[in-house]
């Protein structure tokens, strides 16, 4: 099975892109990204798959230029098209999108997520000098939006969960946070995050 160049991004896009069962109508962009990441055999189908989520969001956004679902889809899709190719430019696009969303939704926890795992996984990919130098990556604006996913997750265990998997990835030597994080998941609601 072909895995993604960058484990962390990987662990965002199916959160994200929630996993949801096979139907029998066209695939959503959350589903042509999670099969990218987490159920291809090689790199030209992942990023197959990923153009056909971008192709699809924006057929919708061609419709309804103000849709946040299909705006975040398509940012997402981007930032693994980029982390495939190793485009730096995807890859600051994606980010640029996620701060836009934030910015206006600034108590969305999905938006600080995405954040969250953007720059964490920038940093795991290429350590945080050349990360910050080449992508203006900063392990703590993801550290900080990680804590902030989970504080405005409120009572779901979706935030929590990833922000255990994120931290443990970010830092393995200091396991108190994200084993804070993980208890908090295990008894928290399994909702998944909104779909807007």
């Amino acid at each position: 099975m072909y895995r993604s160049p960058l484990p962390a991004f990987a662990a965002l896009v199916a959160p994200i892109a929630i996993l949801t069962p096979a139907a029998a109508h066209a695939q959503t962009p959350r589903e042509l990204l999670t099969t990218a990441a987490f159920q291809t055999g090689s790199k030209a189908r992942a990023l197959d798959l990923v153009g056909q989520a971008i192709l699809v969001s924006e057929r919708t956004l061609a419709s309804r230029p103000e849709d946040r679902e299909a705006t975040l889809q398509r940012a997402i899709a981007v930032g693994y098209r980029g982390k495939l190719t190793r485009s730096r430019s995807d890859v600051r696009a994606s980010r640029d999108v996620f701060q836009k969303l934030a910015a206006q939704n600034p108590r969305d926890p999905e938006m600080q997520m995405a954040i969250a795992g953007w720059h964490l996984g920038a940093v795991d990919e290429l350590g945080g000098f050349l990360a910050r130098t080449a992508l203006g990556a900063r392990a703590s604006t993801g550290k900080a939006a990680l804590a902030k996913a989970v504080a405005l997750g409120g009572n779901r265990a979706f935030f929590p969960g990833l922000a255990a998997l994120l931290q443990i990835r970010n830092d393995p030597g200091d396991i108190s946070l994200a084993r804070q994080w993980a208890e908090a998941a295990s008894k928290a609601s399994a909702k998944s995050p909104s779909m807007h």
